[in-house]
């Protein structure tokens, strides 16, 4: 294809392939935890670090990244505070990254304008310094995912049964978060802080309802989730459309109709029977 004869097209569907993958596989265990919103909160911590990193004229990227892992670790803490109303971790912190990342822009003007691809991704933006640092975050995401998937698997559905069988709960919990937070601050150059947690979210939300397996749902929303920044990355390319709100466009499109054709099919087989 003529696109992918262009450098920068080859380096956004690398990034677009390393994230979409981890991100996808991520989200199914989000979902099960009910930490949907997780990764939208830590994407505004995300830009209280990249609004930082600006304005002290360091690496917006890198401070970005740094500052969401560290907001990974503040969630996971101020949610064994509320251990009844785990959500409150989650509003505390996005309060939090919000105020300091408008504050932040309100001391320089000038930052505001190289803000539109945070905030709504540019992949094919991606430089080579967010390249490296997708492959390292997806490198070590990944291995944590596949080492710890059976122990990850049981806190899913019931953390206490977890800690019961001896499983060190706290410290995998501690680390899972982590990994979101790297994953998220990863994911931003794609699809932008208002749009990452569709990168997380929507694969995996289809996944779960048409899986048979936990296993099963992992390998599905990967897939979804490939298929989605694919197909996102070429009409953006071919249509001139944000490369950000294209993918996720593509990936909402994606999950209401899976959610649509498993309807239709459960409605047939029903209607078999009746005959």
């Amino acid at each position: 294809m003529e696109m992918l004869h262009y450098d920068f097209m080859q380096r956004a569907f690398c990034a677009g392939g390393i994230i979409a993958l981890l991100a996808s596989a991520l989200g199914v265990y989000l979902l099960l935890r009910r930490q949907a919103l997780m990764a939208d909160m830590l994407s505004h911590v995300s830009l209280a670090g990249v609004a930082g990193g600006a304005y002290l004229h360091w690496n917006p990227t890198l401070m970005g990244f740094a500052v969401a892992v560290l907001g990974a670790i503040a969630v996971e803490y101020v949610r064994r505070s509320y251990k009844s109303f785990g959500e409150i971790s989650v509003a505390i912190i996005m309060v939090g990254g919000l105020s300091v990342s408008v504050i932040v822009m309100s001391l320089n003007q000038g930052i505001n304008k190289s803000f539109t691809s945070y905030l709504f991704g540019s992949v094919v933006a991606v430089n080579a310094t967010e390249l490296r640092l997708m492959i390292v975050a997806a490198a070590i995401g990944g291995l944590f995912l596949f080492l710890l998937r059976r122990p990850l698997y049981q806190m899913s559905f019931d953390e206490e049964t977890a800690r019961t069988n001896g499983l060190p709960v706290g410290w995998i919990s501690l680390g899972f978060s982590v990994i979101t937070g790297m994953i998220v601050a990863a994911a931003m150059p794609i699809v932008g802080v208002l749009l990452v947690s569709s990168l997380i979210v929507l694969p995996a939300s289809l996944a779960i309802r048409i899986a048979r397996s936990f296993t099963v749902a992992i390998f599905i929303s990967m897939s979804i989730g490939l298929i989605g920044v694919f197909t996102g990355i070429t009409a953006s390319y071919s249509f001139s459309t944000p490369p950000g709100a294209t993918i996720s466009f593509v990936l909402l499109l994606t999950l209401l109709g899976g959610l649509g054709l498993k309807k239709a099919w459960k409605s047939w087989g029903k209607s078999r029977l009746t005959f």
